[in-house]
């Protein structure tokens, strides 16, 4: 089951540790659902599309992938 955070800032922590990081766009609800797989769980955050290219910019992943 996944983890659902909500604070930007200790998700930006989490991403460090985490193997890969995916971006899905979900239009109709306008906002990105932006998931980082670490070793153990699977951890999500909620993001506003307006607000998306500043926030990838911040995240510490190695690699991140567009799910469309």
């Amino acid at each position: 089951m996944p983890k659902e955070v909500t604070s930007r800032e200790e998700f930006i922590k989490i991403t460090e540790r985490a193997v890969e990081c995916r971006v899905v766009k979900l239009e109709k609800e306008g906002v990105a659902k932006v998931k980082a797989r670490t070793p153990r769980y699977l951890y999500t955050i909620k993001i506003p599309l307006n607000e998306l290219d500043e926030f990838l910019k911040q995240l510490k992943c190695q690699n991140i992938k567009f799910i469309e």
